[in-house]
């Protein structure tokens, strides 16, 4: 599946860097919403580079900590995290099938409660279809989404694997005639009575772990709020036209 743009990029083989462990999670299928400042410039086909900071072991415990929780309200116990998290490395891809504000998230009845519990920033960009690479390889990313190198691209595609994700998640459209319909503002996100009702009857684990979530993405975030956790230039849907190089 190729991927259609949004804005006036012309993305071929878009890809964008994450930091770790966030980016291994992603491609492992365990992280399921990509959380931005700003609305994803694509659907389809999105690859993924770890940028080349090693993340802190508590970072990884944070997280780690945070989807065993946020699995466990859907009552998925038995998680098998990632035995590693290289850096600089091209990872796998996922399908962004949509985007939607955080508000229409954490208020979609239609998707299971841990999902909901990930939509942590503005704007969450929804993947689906995870596949890594049997072999990842090394690469220097850049800020915002940003095209592959073709040569990178045709020796990626050949090596990729679908990855079974602990808990499958189909994101409804809200036009089935539309696979493009799932964008922001395009939900109903008035509080529903099950959100509320979630969202009071948290157990001190869960809690303690979204704190610890956003604690470890803080660490990446200038103005000490929650980020998004990858790179960033700006609150941009174009903002893969600025290639900056990814440290």
């Amino acid at each position: 599946m190729g991927s259609r743009n949004r804005g006036d990029v012309n993305y071929r083989n878009p890809c964008l860097t994450m930091h770790q462990p966030w980016a291994s999670l992603l491609v492992y299928g365990i992280k399921r919403i990509e959380g931005r400042s700003w609305p994803a410039p694509i659907t389809g086909r999105l690859w993924i580079h770890a940028a080349s900071k090693i993340p802190e072991p508590e970072t990884i415990k944070a997280m780690e900590d945070f989807y065993r929780e946020i699995y466990a309200v859907n009552g998925v116990t038995d998680l098998k995290f990632p035995e590693h998290y290289p850096v600089s490395r091209l990872l796998g891809c996922v399908e962004v099938v949509g985007c939607v504000t955080c508000d229409e998230l954490v208020n979609w009845d239609q998707i299971p409660e841990g999902v909901r519990l990930e939509g942590q920033t503005k704007f969450c960009w929804l993947c689906e279809q995870p596949q890594k690479l049997i072999v990842p390889f090394e690469m220097r990313g850049f800020q915002g989404v940003y095209n592959l190198e073709r040569k990178i691209y045709e020796a990626a595609i050949r090596g990729i694997s679908p990855v079974v994700p602990p808990l499958p998640v189909k994101f409804p459209l809200p036009n089935p005639r539309d696979p493009f319909s799932l964008k922001p503002r395009s939900l109903v996100s008035s509080p529903s009575s099950s959100s509320t009702s979630e969202v009071n009857n948290r157990s001190e684990n869960l809690v303690a772990a979204i704190a610890g979530a956003r604690a470890a993405a803080t660490q990446f975030s200038k103005n000490g709020n929650p980020p998004s956790n990858t790179f960033e230039v700006g609150d941009d849907s174009r903002a893969g036209k600025r290639y900056r190089r990814a440290q």
